[in-house]
């Protein structure tokens, strides 16, 4: 059961002056009478790059300002909200590293006894919707007080969106907050320029008619306007919010507008009417440069979790002896919101500065020369980028790699194989893994690659995610076809075999994706079996706001807006993961259960 994972003890608690304050004792330590900017946050506070409040707050230091973590506070009064007093310029909301829907509920709508960010791996330390309770709270402790939201909850609901839990459509999260700016996307440029101009306007006599001006036209970000306000050429309008309610259609555009409109270097304005009110989204902040991602990489973070925490924290677990060095994904799957957040163009740290970072870790206590994972939403990106910077200027597709690989696309390993062989022979490394995710299609390009893979930085099994293996549900998916996955599995098994090791691949499946119907789902069980695999674990299918996906499940139309099958209700999407897992004694009730198909006893 999720509530008895073990949960390790942290480390020996490094010296609390080295963290942001989390206390008024903290602050008084510091000689502050007051702070600049409060950040809060559904998260246990960790001290991690990993952490993107923990990088915030660490930007934000590093301009001068005094920052202070407020961390998974009790949302039932304001007066945990009180304890620094009044921040000088704003209060910076996120829900953590995950919705918080998502952190709190299962795809089966189940509360989460577990959850992976907080000390002991304790669940139910962050409320549902966390941005909006966090967000009233604030307002209530502070009246008037700039308030920015950001993160992935945020972010991806800056949007009318349909909410998989309620099952209804929503607002704009700026709306329902009342924020006065929403963050979307990484936000770190983002963040300094609305402090810089928060700062400005407080010292210009912090006129309340003066804010929102002051904050107009940040790329990054989200505001609320009067629907009258004239519109700037170019821009987009998205269908209304009413336009979206009372058609399902209108909403699968929206969605398509949306995902086509993300590119950075050419996205326009966009607007959403609420209404009387309109949400202006500005374009996605510019990709950071590898020397401002080396930056925030190696501000003074302690890589620990704060010392007042007595229980470890399993995320903080998993990544304490890895490193990220890649940001952004040319991906582009439907179900994933990794490329509508972080970006599709892939941002690569330098040798160098993950070389130092390296340095980093070997002092830390536990250490054994073992890196768990170098890596980032996919491991084998890395430097990779359109050959083409005047074609990619003006590229509309949503995806570098689906249909096909792009003609243009430099998928060259060349610089993360130099990388990988660098860190090998490191004094003090013994191990380096990848573990997060390679893309096989793109692997497939690089035989050396493989080989270096196989012979140095797999423990045994490797996790790869082919999803599907029908190829109209792949299609809509956006992965590549099947016989990339098994041109992958056996180029690896030869090189593992070569490298006198017996290793395997395990691959991850999704139930119940838009547009799997039964009988597709029992051609993927006939090719599990006939490879002989036994699937431990089966990932549901969840429908998370402004995903391609998550439209196509609400509107039950595929992308081309024709009728698709969508699973729904739990008696057919428990039929879908019993078809995964036929060989496991517990599907066999719905197996029989099923009103025909070769699974019908």
């Amino acid at each position: 059961m999720p509530s008895q994972r073990k949960v390790s003890p942290p480390p020996p608690a490094a010296d609390r002056r080295l963290f942001l304050p989390v206390s008024r004792a903290d602050m008084a330590a510091r000689g502050w009478d007051a702070i600049d900017v409060l950040l809060v946050t559904g998260d246990a506070y960790i001290d991690h790059p990993s952490f993107g409040m923990a990088m915030l707050g660490r930007i934000l230091e590093a301009e001068g300002h005094r920052v202070s973590i407020l961390a998974q506070p009790d949302w039932q009064s304001a007066d945990p909200f009180r304890e620094f007093g009044r921040p000088r310029l704003f209060a910076g909301i996120t829900a953590g590293a995950m919705d918080s829907m998502v952190s709190n509920y299962t795809a089966r709508r189940r509360f989460r006894n577990f959850d992976m960010y907080s000390p002991g791996g304790k669940g139910g330390l962050r409320p549902d919707r966390a941005v909006l309770v966090y967000a009233n709270r604030v307002r209530e402790a502070f009246p008037g007080l700039p308030l920015v939201i950001g993160g992935v909850e945020a972010s991806l609901r800056r949007f009318a969106h349909y909410d998989y839990w309620s099952d209804k459509l929503r607002k704009s999260w700026l709306l329902d907050a009342k924020a006065d700016i929403l963050v979307h996307g990484n936000g770190e440029g983002t963040t300094e320029e609305i402090a810089r101009r928060i700062h400005g306007w407080v010292r210009a006599g912090a006129d309340p008619k003066c804010l929102h001006p002051t904050l107009d036209g940040i790329r990054g970000t989200a505001v609320v306007k009067p629907s009258a306000t004239a519109l700037p050429v170019p821009h987009i309008e998205l269908p209304s919010f009413e336009e979206v309610s009372a058609d399902k259609a209108a909403f699968m555009r929206a969605a398509l507008l949306i995902e086509k409109e993300s590119n950075p270097l050419n996205s326009p304005l966009l607007v959403q009417r609420h209404g009387e009110r309109a949400v202006w989204i500005y374009p996605p902040a510019e990709p950071m440069s590898t020397a401002q991602f080396d930056r925030v990489h190696e501000l003074p973070y302690t890589r620990m979790p704060h010392p007042d925490y007595r229980e470890g924290i399993p995320a903080w677990e998993m990544i304490r002896f890895s490193m990220a060095n890649t940001r952004g994904c040319f991906g582009g799957c439907t179900f994933c919101a990794i490329t509508l957040h972080q970006g599709r163009k892939v941002v690569s740290r330098s040798p160098e500065s993950v070389l130092r970072e390296v340095e980093q870790i070997q002092k830390l206590p536990g250490f054994t020369g073992v890196i768990s994972d170098l890596g980032g939403p996919t491991a084998n990106m890395y430097r990779m980028a359109c050959s083409k910077p005047e074609v990619e200027k003006i590229c509309k597709r949503s995806s570098c790699v689906w249909p096909k690989v792009c003609k243009l696309l430099d998928t060259d390993h060349a610089p993360q194989i130099d990388l990988l062989r660098r860190l090998r022979r490191k004094e003090g490394i013994k191990k380096v893994f990848v573990a997060s995710g390679v893309r096989y299609d793109l692997a497939n390009r690089s035989p050396e690659y493989i080989r270096e893979l196989a012979a140095h930085h797999v423990g045994g099994q490797l996790s790869v995610a082919p999803e599907h293996t029908d190829p109209e549900v792949l299609r809509l998916m956006k992965k590549p076809p099947i016989e990339e996955y098994e041109q992958f599995r056996l180029s690896f098994e030869a090189e593992s075999k070569q490298a006198g090791k017996e290793q395997y691949l395990i691959p991850y499946f999704i139930s119940s994706h838009p547009g799997s119907t039964p009988e597709k789902m029992d051609s993927q069980a006939d090719w599990l079996e006939e490879r002989r695999y036994r699937l431990q674990q089966v990932q549901d299918f969840m429908p998370t706001p402004t995903t391609l996906a998550t439209a196509m499940y609400y509107t039950g139309l595929g992308p081309d807006l024709k009728p698709l099958f969508v699973p729904k209700g739990e008696r057919a999407r428990r039929l879908q993961r019993a078809q995964l897992r036929a060989h496991a004694p517990e599907s066999a009730a719905a197996l029989r259960r099923r009103p025909r198909g070769r699974f019908r006893v």
